[in-house]
């Protein structure tokens, strides 16, 4: 099969790769949209520590079931389907706890096992889920970061009558500011970028840059209080840091945002007793596909209109350019 091939950090050509056959358990997907995100361009530079190479990228992904493994039912061959990409082992004490995303032995399509940057992929069928009728493949692909979204949702506990400050806006950033707000949740986001405060605003946000001025902004707000719930969707140690002085006492912040491997970051020892603050990461999502998946099929997560289709053999120019300038596209998704 042709696929998109990273043979090494930097180096990414168009070429031939074995085309998979779906082992017992396993679905065959004929991969139609694939997005791009950060932790795409992370591979891309170098900076994953859990990426091999040669490698295939991309773990955002729909397509229509070619084949079945033995032992799987319940699919169709033309089926629109989307792949969810992190694969627990199903027997550690991690993946019994009903933790598989943070599973010690994780394989992850796209970064540690051929991903949806060609024309085929296989995937356990239990990582495959059934797109409702109507929806394109292109849309369907964001069903991944959507589901992020919900997972950060679901560990924060975002409902009515809840305040949310969202740090980071972009794609994952904006898809948590929608899944929020789908949740009841009054929503205000943070960035420092005019173009991300801007599609922020489009999807509901009220908006604030995220500068010195954001800690005195925040406290007008909400009264002096800081919000209720914090999501940190940067990855910048900085606003790691910062959230526990915007978050209102008894809060609870949520950490998204991918933080450089070695990198730590520093709270105020004094807030974590003064605040009594709840701090939770979030990590990819568990069980989170069909709510994403109803949330798209029902229009509530607009961001994903917002996406632009470039072909997937233009690969190596679009990351060679989102390598120097990641914000020079706001979402692009590669198609076949």
């Amino acid at each position: 099969m042709r696929a998109a091939i990273l043979e090494a950090p930097g180096r990414l050509t168009i070429g031939t790769w074995d085309t998979p056959r779906p082992p017992a358990g396993e679905v065959l997907v004929k991969v139609d949209a694939a997005g791009i995100c950060a932790g795409d361009i992370s591979i891309y530079q170098g900076r994953n520590p859990y990426a091999r190479y040669p490698q295939i990228c991309g773990h955002e992904m729909a397509g229509v079931v070619d084949e079945v493994g033995s032992g799987v039912s319940g699919f169709s061959v033309g089926e629109l389907v989307v792949v969810e990409p992190f694969i627990g082992c199903g027997v550690c004490t991690t993946c019994r706890i009903g933790k598989p995303n943070c599973c010690p032995r994780l394989t992850i399509l796209g970064v540690n096992r051929a991903g949806g940057y060609a024309e085929y992929v296989s995937a356990p069928v239990r990582n495959v889920h059934r797109v409702p009728a109507g929806m394109p493949a292109t849309i369907a692909a964001m069903a991944e970061p959507v589901a992020i979204a919900v997972q950060a949702c679901r560990r924060g506990q975002v409902g009515t009558p809840d305040r949310v400050l969202v740090l980071g806006c972009g794609p994952i950033g904006l898809a948590i500011i929608e899944v929020a707000r789908a949740r009841g949740a009054e929503v205000v986001a943070a960035d420092l970028l005019e173009d991300r405060l801007e599609a922020a605003s489009r999807v509901g946000a009220r908006v604030m840059r995220a500068d010195d001025t954001l800690p005195a902004a925040v406290l007008a707000h909400t009264g002096g209080e800081g919000f209720p719930v914090i999501i940190e969707a940067t990855g910048n140690p900085r606003a790691i840091e910062a959230s526990l002085a915007l978050v209102a006492a008894g809060g609870r912040v949520v950490i998204v945002g991918l933080v450089k491997d070695g990198l730590g970051v520093t709270f105020p020892g004094l807030d974590l007793t003064r605040k009594e603050p709840t701090i939770l990461g979030s990590r990819a999502s568990v069980d989170c596909f069909p709510e994403a998946l109803g949330l798209l099929s029902d229009g509530k997560i607009q961001s994903a209109k917002l996406t632009r289709a470039l072909s997937l053999w233009d690969a190596p120019a679009i990351f060679a350019e989102l390598s120097k300038n990641s914000t020079s596209l706001q979402k692009a998704l590669l198609v076949l």
